[in-house]
């Protein structure tokens, strides 16, 4: 691994600091586009887990930035380079420098034994349809 690597900034933290490898070159990500931000390193992720590539608040409250395909799902079979797709959603246009923190990688373990059974329906939930926003607002 040669570029920048992934920190947790407290023991219990769940999720781990991912930095920007940008060998140096700032990117710009004008407002509405994206950007593949390499973050530096390829792990080997243990079967029976998964590796979420998941946004940091700061950067979605402060700038509107964000991992667009969030979570970015690593799997076990997967042994490339960890990039992050970094959305602007804000107004301004968004600087990535080399070492920035622009995401952040959670350790999620998962049960490869899962049988799906597809149904033809549900019985009435009172919840709706839709799913979202299902139990209202308050």
């Amino acid at each position: 691994m040669d570029g920048p690597r992934p920190v947790r900034q407290h023991r219990e933290d769940a999720g781990w600091d991912c930095k920007a490898d940008t060998g140096g070159e700032d990117v710009t990500i004008e407002p509405g586009r994206r950007a593949l931000i390499d973050l530096g390193f390829a792990m080997d992720v243990p079967v029976g887990h998964v590796a979420l590539i998941v946004p940091r608040s700061g950067l979605a409250a402060k700038f509107g930035v964000t991992v667009l395909n969030s979570p970015g799902v690593i799997d076990p079979g997967y042994h490339g380079r960890v990039k992050a797709c970094l959305v602007n959603l804000g107004d301004e246009p968004f600087v990535v420098r080399q070492g920035d923190r622009v995401a952040q990688a959670l350790f999620v373990a998962t049960d490869g034994n899962v049988a799906w059974q597809l149904v033809d329906g549900f019985e009435d939930s009172g919840r709706g349809d839709g799913g979202f926003g299902s139990t209202g607002v308050s």
